[in-house]
């Protein structure tokens, strides 16, 4: 194929991919962005609660996403190869582990929702809240698993546009609910953090529904009922291969992402109000990356997986060079929004200082933060080299920014900027070791049997 016509290919499906993944991570970004607004409107309490509860959630999320990621990976490639039986045998077997991630985590938060708020809280009013919101939101996590593999699933064998509706749907409904029943409308009086749960199991149930259904359409993979109980040993261990690094790796990355919040929650409620207002900001321009990332697991496995390992390299470096180009632009994004964000939030002026100088370090953040999240998540995890994450982030977060953040706000006394900029250092500290590896090509592998 000639050079021109590559380039075609290449961009044609990056976009088509990219952008429908991309607008799938914004809507769900803005739900967050909704419920924080809407509790908070009514009662700091409400917003505080549910934000404790949800953490259950976040734990839950770790273990489905070790699982739909070795779904990606492994699916991608046998897609490219167009082997569908087997993806047959692979969506079947993430199924079975999200399934029973779910049921595990439904019935903790269905009949234990105090002992698990006991966790993170000891104040009697936010536990009756979470309490409250769990025993509702908990059979929405019954659900979330099923959907999360038939989503991916769509990615994989290029129907990324159907997943993003679905989520799209899903979310708008979501966040109309929320209105409905935290507010009170149309004769249902205000439910407060009880709305918000239910806002968000009739989206879950919604979103299932949609799944399935799409899943009917020609050309789409759908469950196969028989299947959902026979077990290939030697794929069950290619599987294992792919998602047992992934899940170490998102276990030492959430339990040191939620530290983080600790060191902000213990510097002052001017720095904790700062800190709440940069992560929003943040997720929702790292919505950007994680396409990109998104696509690049999906393009460089589709070429791993035909055995067109060639090309999957030259894939590889290209988006390396476009991961720095999304950086430069997630940089420019943050530094313009400063002054709009500011503008909308209303914030001490203390906080308002916080958060400005927040968004500069930020702004140094997201050059680190895109070219990871292309490279680790997307190219590397594409041909099976998923060690390297965990790896990486023993040494660079538990090793460097947690020990300085540490430091720096039981011990030191250091400015609340310094402290947020050790809590970002992780990112840009990858750079050099991330780059090295890529060079090795360890991830050009065909995993397909």
């Amino acid at each position: 194929m000639k050079t021109r016509e590559v380039d075609k290919t290449f961009y044609k499906k990056l976009w088509m991919l990219m952008l429908p993944i991309m607008l799938q991570n914004l809507m769900l970004a803005l739900v967050a962005v909704a419920d924080a607004f809407m509790l908070g409107g009514l009662d700091q309490n409400y917003m505080s609660a549910v934000s404790l509860a949800t953490q259950i959630q976040f734990i839950q999320n770790m273990f489905l996403s070790a699982s739909t990621a070795g779904l990606a990976i492994l699916g991608a490639q046998y897609w490219g190869k167009q082997d569908i039986k087997t993806l047959d045998d692979i969506f079947s077997m993430a199924i079975r582990i999200c399934g029973i991630v779910s049921i595990l985590f439904f019935a903790a938060c269905a009949f234990l929702p105090r002992y698990l708020m006991l966790i993170f809280t000891n104040e009697p009013v936010l536990i009756d809240y979470g309490v409250s919101y769990l025993r509702i939101a908990s059979f929405s996590y019954l659900l979330t698993g099923f959907s999360q593999c038939y989503i991916v699933m769509m990615k994989i064998s290029e129907h990324a546009g159907a997943a993003a509706a679905v989520s799209s749907i899903t979310v708008c409904l979501n966040i109309v609910l929320n209105a409905i029943f935290i507010y009170g409308a149309f004769g249902i009086e205000s439910m407060n953090v009880r709305g918000a749960a239910l806002a968000t199991l009739i989206s879950r149930i919604v979103e299932l529904l949609l799944s399935i259904t799409f899943s009917y359409r020609p050309g789409f993979i759908r469950l196969k009922v028989h299947e959902l109980f026979v077990r290939n040993k030697q794929l069950s261990k290619d599987f294992m291969k792919c998602s047992g690094p992934i899940l170490g790796a998102s276990l030492v990355w959430g339990i040191g992402f939620t530290s983080y919040s600790s060191f902000m929650g213990h510097l002052g409620t001017d720095a904790a109000a700062a800190n709440s207002v940069a992560a929003v900001v943040r997720d929702i321009i790292c919505c950007l990356s994680a396409g990109i990332s998104s696509a690049a697991g999906i393009m460089v496995g589709n070429e791993l997986g035909a055995g067109n390992l060639k090309r999957g390299k030259t894939y590889g470096i290209r988006l390396l060079k476009l991961s720095i180009v999304c950086g430069v632009v997630m940089t420019i994004l943050m530094a313009v929004s400063a002054p709009v964000i500011l503008h909308f939030v209303k914030l001490t002026p203390q906080a308002a200082v916080y958060l400005k100088q927040m968004f500069v370090v930020l702004a140094f953040y997201m050059i680190g933060r895109s070219m990871n999240e292309v490279i680790i998540n997307g190219i590397f995890g594409s041909g099976g080299d998923t060690m390297f994450d965990m790896y990486s982030l023993a040494v660079t977060m538990w090793g460097i920014a947690i020990p300085l953040a540490v430091a720096g706000t039981y011990f030191l006394d250091w400015p609340v900027v310094v402290v947020y900029a050790c809590t970002c250092v992780d990112e840009v500290g990858k750079i050099p070791w991330t780059l090295i590896h890529f060079k090795k090509y360890k991830w050009v592998k065909d995993l397909t049997r």
